[in-house]
């Protein structure tokens, strides 16, 4: 194998970059580059370290991989039999990687994709030792990534009152995050709102096809009087963030949509059982069936009403309610209080019918 995990070297610049969690030679061809070049390449953080040997302190090139699009095989042919290609397509053009073999070319994969999407994909051939170290990076990463974002936090931090009225485009990224975001799932939306870079106020990031993508930023500030300013040559005023998205929705002729991610859920029921005798544990799924139904309501005793003023207060208050998006719902918390659920009501009712016969025992 051409390359291995290995510690982070010190001496010159490479004491200064991120832990190193993979290194080897690859052949390289960037986006403006006609011929290959053969470099010793280091995965340092979230970025690609070329170095002309494995002896160089200082590097030659960097390839950051925040703009990253999709990483593919390259079935072309070499004159090294052996080699394995990679297509690394990032947001500022795309870069072809040559592995020495097969099983190089998958290791480099699971590493890029270990510190890009921080997750491990099922479709890679690699052995159970290899995988563990794959899931050792990621966490290491996540928690690099945490303690760097700590650290550079604004001074100011958002204070925008955004509870109640948060449109579902808003998502906590960064100027180039939402940029890969919008790039990588362009049937879902291109437009996004997202905190600005002083921490003080917000932005909408939105990007377009001319030729190949074209992103634009525009700010988006509170008034002190109440209301949202979106700050172009002749200013938008808004009286809610909802008010802020459909305005450019409109400006636009619908031409920009918000960004909607549908995020994946499970189909199935499942859950991990242990085996009592050796120990192991199994992960089951549980398919559709009949729906699950509480226990039926106990009869009302005619000429009696067993709830509390307090009871039909709760039950009043519990009707059903719409709510626009310019009005601020009950936080869910509050909702769940004042919705009890049929399996409650059914629970209070037996207690209390329990409790009067056992008073009437007690009488006789």
């Amino acid at each position: 194998m051409a390359a291995a995990p290995v510690k982070q070297r010190t001496g010159g610049s490479r004491a200064q970059l991120p832990p190193c969690y993979y290194e080897g030679y690859l052949e390289k061809r960037g986006p403006k580059e006609k011929v290959s070049r053969r470099l010793w390449t280091c995965l340092c953080g979230n970025s690609l370290y070329f170095f002309n040997n494995t002896k160089d302190t200082h590097y030659v090139e960097k390839l950051d991989l925040s703009g990253f699009i999709s990483l593919a095989d390259d079935c072309g042919r070499d004159r090294n039999l052996e080699a394995a290609r990679l297509s690394l397509r990032l947001k500022d053009g795309e870069t072809k990687l040559t592995a020495s073999n097969l099983e190089a070319r998958e290791l480099w994969k699971g590493f890029l994709y270990a510190v890009v999407e921080l997750s491990i994909p099922s479709s890679l051939t690699l052995l159970p030792g290899q995988l563990h170290m794959l899931k050792e990076v990621v966490e290491k990463e996540k928690l690099r990534r945490k303690t760097r974002s700590l650290s550079r936090a604004p001074s100011s931090p958002l204070s925008l009152p955004l509870v109640g009225e948060i449109p579902p485009c808003f998502r906590p990224v960064s100027r180039v995050e939402a940029e890969v975001l919008l790039e990588r799932y362009p049937d879902c939306g291109n437009m996004v709102l997202r905190p600005g870079r002083d921490g003080t106020s917000l932005a909408v990031t939105t990007r377009q096809d001319l030729n190949g993508s074209v992103f634009r930023h525009y700010r988006v500030t509170q008034k002190q009087q109440g209301g949202y300013v979106i700050d172009v040559e002749n200013p938008i005023p808004c009286e809610t963030l909802y008010d802020v998205i459909n305005a450019l929705v409109e400006k636009t002729s619908g031409t920009l949509q918000p960004f909607l991610l549908e995020e994946p859920y499970e189909e199935n029921i499942t859950f991990v059982s242990s085996n009592d005798e050796n120990g192991e544990r199994t992960l089951h799924c549980v398919r559709g069936g009949p729906p699950y139904r509480g226990p039926a309501l106990p009869p009302k005793q005619a000429g009696t009403d067993k709830w509390s003023p307090r009871h039909q207060a709760l039950s009043q208050s519990a009707s059903p309610r719409s709510f626009s998006p310019t009005e601020t719902p009950l936080s869910p918390m509050k909702r769940l209080t004042l919705s009890p659920s049929p399996l409650a009501q059914s629970f209070t009712e037996e207690l209390k019918i329990k409790l009067e016969k056992r008073q009437k025992t007690n009488q006789e």
